[in-house]
């Protein structure tokens, strides 16, 4: 998806659930998306499936923009390309979880009546529900319900499974057993995504993509500054600036202006206290993850580019950055429990 603008309008006036996000999926990946409630998530999830059409930007699978199909075309790509898993499963109350399985071949055509029956079976063995498929939805668990989704999601063989907030409505062991299945669909070769708010959770997949007011929040600013809030990180997002260093090279530590922030996002720092003796004792190699904010520099200490690999980095400094944390004074201090998960000898 490229640049995807959606914008959504009422008596009240005008509010942007998505604002110009650019994503890239790829096959046999197993991303989460996460964010607190209205960030926008649903929305995305909805660009995707083609259940809404964006205002502006372009969302592309396999060189298809979807939302120039028509609503025809644009159903038997769906029943085609994509198992889509809902939070309250919406499954057919009145049919059995063996028909619910079933439902998506009839209306695709894709395999034959008479290989339908047996499909479904394996698929609800797959899920582990084999002897349960002639009971209807309300007569099993809320967690076999939701595997029941998932079968059914598998139905037509789709290469991609989009879930949103698949274990919402259930508890932390079904939410578990859900997520293996989703693990073992991706050793199968699908591509799956995931919309949660389970943080935990959404470290068992492969990457995660933050939203925060519709906007995407830097992946190198989430992972390295995970204690800050969700706004600063955005603010943060804005802010970053690329800049690159040749390996070996002395980076430029401002003395006068010690509100500066660096993220290193390939190569190395290497943190050097310079000894009397004209050398250098080395405090620590913070690698692409990590971050240095100014003010824990300390007098003698010297900044270097690791001698392996150029470094690069996302900057901010300047009386921006001074005062953002001049009117955040919660700043630091996420700055602070950041620094004991990549922590350093002589961190502050």
């Amino acid at each position: 998806m490229s640049e995807v603008v959606k914008v959504f309008k009422n008596a009240g006036g005008e509010f942007t659930a998505l604002n110009r996000v650019t994503a890239c999926f790829y096959a046999g990946e197993f991303v989460s998306v996460v964010g607190k409630s209205g960030s926008g998530k649903s929305t995305l999830v909805n660009m995707l499936t083609g259940i809404d059409h964006p205002t502006s930007g372009t969302v592309r699978v396999s060189d298809i923009d979807i939302h120039r199909l028509s609503e025809n075309d644009m159903s038997v790509w769906r029943g085609n390309n994509l198992g889509i898993v809902f939070q309250f499963f919406q499954l057919l109350p009145t049919l059995t979880l063996l028909e619910n399985v079933m439902l998506p071949m009839y209306l695709i055509g894709k395999y034959a009546p008479a290989e339908r029956e047996e499909r479904a079976l394996r698929l609800l063995e797959r899920v582990g529900l084999r002897g349960m498929e002639d009971k209807l939805p309300a007569a099993v668990s809320g967690g076999q319900q939701q595997s029941a989704a998932i079968a059914r999601a598998l139905a037509n063989d789709p290469p991609i499974i989009i879930a949103d907030e698949p274990t919402g409505n259930l508890d932390s062991r079904a939410a578990e057993e859900v997520f293996d299945l989703f693990t073992n669909l991706i050793d199968a070769g699908k591509t799956v995504l995931v919309v949660t708010h389970d943080i935990s959770l959404a470290k068992r997949t492969s990457r995660t993509l933050l939203l925060s007011d519709g906007e995407l929040i830097n992946p190198w600013v989430a992972h390295a500054l995970p204690r800050l809030a969700h706004s600063e990180m955005l603010w943060l997002t804005h802010h970053v600036q690329p800049v690159s260093y040749p390996a070996g090279a002395l980076l430029p530590i401002d003395d006068e202006n010690s509100e500066w922030l660096w993220l290193v996002t390939a190569g190395q720092i290497d943190l050097v206290e310079a000894t009397t003796t004209g050398g250098g004792r080395l405090i620590a190699s913070l690698p692409g993850g990590s971050f240095l904010a100014g003010r824990e520099i300390q007098p003698g200490w010297l900044a270097h580019a690791g001698a392996d690999r150029p470094l690069e980095l996302l900057v901010v400094a300047g009386a921006d950055f001074t005062h953002w944390c001049d009117q955040h004074p919660a700043v630091w201090t996420g700055l602070k429990q950041s620094r004991r998960l990549h922590p350093f000898s002589g961190g502050q």
